[in-house]
């Protein structure tokens, strides 16, 4: 027997899907004039928040393959928004970080984004808006446990 909580926790997961293929169309458009892809912007996004970081650390973090990460850090480099650097810690695997012009077209693809999204949720409060937050952020850290443990079981 299927309990009220697994429906109402199915039917927010079954919302994530739409929102996020509808959120990635629309943020592809806006970077069109960047020559950036929705993948270089998550990689930025990453680089901006933490800093330099390794191939390795930003796959982690944005929960891709390290190849996929790899040449999207390439393609970024090769338009000089990205470069490597020696890493102190570690002799092969080397710093990427933001260059002041990728800084640039990162922090203008946020804003623009930023204010499009200031328009959204008009009646919906802060509190109401934490709250999701804090919900989606439970069922995300639930749902990537319960991904690695599918990928341990092959």
């Amino acid at each position: 027997m299927i309990s009220a909580r697994g429906d109402a926790v199915h039917a927010l997961l079954r919302l994530t899907r739409p929102l996020v293929l509808n959120s990635e169309r629309i943020v592809a458009r806006q970077l069109r004039q960047s020559g950036w892809t929705v993948g270089m912007r998550a990689v930025a996004e990453v680089l901006d928040g933490i800093g330099p970081a390794t191939v390795p650390q930003i796959a982690s973090e944005l929960d891709l393959p390290r190849q996929a990460v790899q040449r999207l850090t390439d393609d970024l480099r090769t338009l000089g928004h990205v470069v490597t650097t020696p890493n102190p810690a570690h002799r092969r695997s080397v710093l990427v970080r933001l260059t002041a012009e990728g800084a640039s077209v990162f922090g203008a693809v946020r804003d623009r984004e930023r204010r499009r999204l200031e328009q959204l949720l008009p009646g919906v409060s802060e509190e109401d808006l934490a709250t999701a937050t804090a919900v989606l952020a439970a069922l995300d850290d639930d749902i990537r446990t319960l991904a690695r443990e599918a990928t341990d079981d092959r």
